[in-house]
């Protein structure tokens, strides 16, 4: 099952990535100035994910992207994409997986493994 997870932008703005079953990030969101936005907007779309659109692009480099829609609102963008068959599985999985996904946050600047590191001597 993928994951939503919420991270900070180095400006200080939240957004989130949903990333595949196997850890790969799908889509980027929008920023976000407040963390709460971002957790409703995640709500909003898994709740009406039917009703995503998803408009194609390939880029001037020959990759190809899309633009996730809800409604008329740019929600979201994908990765860049190799071959357009890559692009349907990475939509596919969104579909598939997203209204049931979890939601991970790591936007705190607290290092998860700090507590693990006290005392640990650093070996060269």
């Amino acid at each position: 099952m993928g994951a939503f997870v919420i991270s900070k932008r180095f400006n200080d703005e939240y957004k989130f990535v949903f990333t595949s079953r196997k850890g790969k990030v799908i889509f980027t969101s929008l920023s976000y100035e407040l963390k709460f936005e971002c957790e409703e907007d995640i709500e909003r779309f898994k709740a009406s994910i039917e009703t995503a659109n998803f408009l194609k692009f390939k880029g001037s480099g020959g990759k190809y992207f899309f633009k996730l829609m809800l409604g008329s609102d740019h929600f979201a963008t994908s990765r860049k994409y190799t071959t357009e068959l890559l692009l349907q599985k990475g939509i596919k999985e969104i579909v598939q997986y997203g209204a049931k996904a979890e939601i991970l946050d790591f936007s705190s600047n607290d290092s998860i493994f700090e507590d693990e590191m006290v005392g640990q001597e650093v070996i060269e």
